[in-house]
Order: structure tokens, then C-alpha cells, then sequence
């Protein structure tokens, strides 16, 4: 009976060793969207990568933890982020983003519209 036991619980042990050696489905590279095994997995910004595929968006180079930098989930290497950055001295056209002040006038238009309709309905 004690062997019994005794063998139980080695297999759960041997089970729960297997389970934290396991990879879990969401461990995926970012950018390939293939497995990422631990000897080849970098963490960034709460996303997995292979090393291989860890590389800036604008000229292919490959980047490391200490060298990079990301905007609206693209990575650069440091010298393209600043490059970019000054082309437009702003983070949205520089990334070929609209900018935000444009957003808000076109929020301010159709809110002026709504009002100049309103005020004409009532006069």
C-alpha cells in the first residue's frame, strides 16, 4: 500500500516538473507567430520574440534589450527612433501616424456642425 502511495505522488511530482517545463500556447514570437522555446525567447514591452526576429522596423537591423525602442507596437533601433522622430518633431508623423491635434479638429468640426445645425433648426 505505501509503495502505491509513494508512486502516486513521484508521478505527480514528475507531473508537475513536466507541466512548468512545458510551453504554454501563448508563448509566441510577436512578429513570426511561431513557438518561442526559452533559450531563444526575449521579453520586450509584454511581448515574446526570437532573438532572430527581434530587429528594428525601419531598417532590418537586430536589436538587443538595451538597444531599442517601440511606438505603437513596432520596434526601432535607437538611432531610427530619434531620425523619425526629428523628420516631423512628433511621434505621430514621424511614424506615419496622423497627429492628434488633426483628430481633435475634426472632432471640434463635427461638433461645430452639430451646434451651427441645432442653432439654425431653433432660429
Amino acid at each position: 500500500m505505501d509503495s502505491c502511495k509513494e508512486k502516486s505522488k513521484l508521478f505527480l511530482t514528475f507531473q508537475a516538473l513536466l507541466s512548468k517545463l512545458q510551453i504554454q500556447e501563448n508563448e509566441t514570437c510577436k512578429l513570426c507567430q511561431q513557438r518561442v522555446y526559452p533559450m531563444e525567447c526575449l521579453v520586450a514591452d509584454k511581448q515574446n520574440f526570437h532573438k532572430s526576429c527581434f530587429r528594428c522596423h525601419h531598417c532590418g537591423s537586430q536589436l538587443s534589450l538595451g538597444n531599442y525602442a517601440s511606438l505603437h507596437g513596432k520596434i526601432y533601433c535607437k538611432p531610427h527612433f530619434k531620425q523619425l522622430f526629428k523628420s516631423k518633431g512628433n511621434y505621430d508623423e514621424g511614424f506615419g501616424h496622423k497627429q492628434h491635434k488633426e483628430l481633435w479638429n475634426s472632432k471640434d468640426k463635427d461638433q461645430l456642425s452639430s451646434i451651427s445645425f441645432i442653432q439654425l433648426v431653433y432660429i
